[in-house]
């Protein structure tokens, strides 16, 4: 069943983007994932409580309060606990991941698999460059650590953190948010037209890899404000960024998924992928959570045992990045 409009189609084709609105129902698909997530903030912070590191687990706190609370006050890096893949470094055989199944069911959510397949087709593939994001209001990332899922992500293409091998690849971004996304707290933003460029250079940074400003078109970001259910479509070469969470106490939730073609390279062949929808070859498709979680599992413990990949082509003493 199509999703995207005619209208839509175009949009995506001409600008690299577009929001389609009401895809997915919040409460079917969404509330069970921030369930869970909530689940994984209790057991951290009964943890801190039980070692001395908090006095208090704030039970009585709605999420998001609760979370800035626990970052600020434990001064522990907490983003690799809500997050659905691996870090590029130092994985460890005791390296925290949310496998949850309830994530597992929005990533093959027959919906937003169908509007998937309006862009790329009926053989999709998982592509594991995949994260949950709890974007922290700037003074609670300022008062404890932070890295780009909890804070400011800078300009840049998916195309950009990946390796070459997949830059003929059709990679499908999908960005959700699961809490409201607005200008205050920290939604995304784009430059429309910016995929018809081809690949930029990237700079590493403390935060990732990010196009140096002066490579960017001037006054094109375009903000994109979105309610749960919506979803946001990017080619893997469009350049976008968040903006900086400015409130007092919100926190911006949200997922960044990708999808490709079967058979096409991932780009970080180290993550385990999955085929998520086939008419060829149905029995192929992934269906349980739990092989799902198992095999980010396996690959920690294979990540644990050697030298970290290389994950990225760029290079900081690139002479545009001087």
């Amino acid at each position: 069943m199509s999703v995207l409009t005619p209208r839509d189609q175009q949009q995506f084709k001409e600008e690299g983007y577009v929001v389609v609105e009401d895809v997915l129902d919040p409460a079917q698909d969404i509330a069970p994932v921030l369930a869970e997530l909530a689940e994984v903030l209790d057991r951290l912070a009964t943890g801190f409580v039980s070692e001395g590191i908090l006095a208090s687990a704030y039970r009585q706190l709605p999420f998001a309060d609760r979370l800035t609370r626990v970052h600020i006050e434990s001064r522990r890096a907490l983003s690799q606990y809500f997050d659905i893949s691996l870090p590029q470094s130092n994985v460890r055989r005791d390296t925290p991941m949310y496998l949850g199944p309830a994530v597992f069911r929005l990533l093959t959510n027959p919906r937003l698999l169908d509007a998937v397949q309006d862009i790329i087709g009926a053989e999709i593939y998982s592509n594991p460059v995949q994260h949950i994001r709890a974007k922290l209001p700037r003074h609670a990332v300022q008062a404890g650590p932070h890295n780009g899922l909890v804070s400011k992500v800078s300009w840049h293409q998916d195309n950009g953190v990946i390796l070459p091998e997949a830059d003929e690849a059709r990679i499908l971004t999908v960005w959700l948010p699961l809490t409201p996304a607005s200008v205050e707290n920290g939604c995304l933003q784009v430059i429309p037209g910016s995929h018809r460029a081809g690949l930029e250079s990237h700079c590493p940074t403390e935060r990732g890899v990010a196009i140096p400003d002066r490579l960017l078109p001037a006054n094109r970001a375009r903000p994109l404000p979105m309610t749960p259910g919506s979803l946001l479509f990017m080619t893997q070469r469009t350049v976008h960024s968040s903006l900086d969470n400015t409130t007092e106490a919100q926190v911006r939730v949200s997922c960044d998924l990708r999808y490709q073609p079967l058979g096409e390279p991932t780009g970080r062949p180290a993550f385990p992928g999955f085929p998520a929808r086939s008419v060829a070859h149905p029995n192929t498709v992934r269906r349980d959570p739990a092989v799902w979680a198992q095999s980010w599992l396996d690959a920690r413990a294979r990540l644990a045992e050697h030298a970290d990949p290389v994950y990225n082509r760029w290079r900081a003493d690139a002479p545009v990045c001087a």
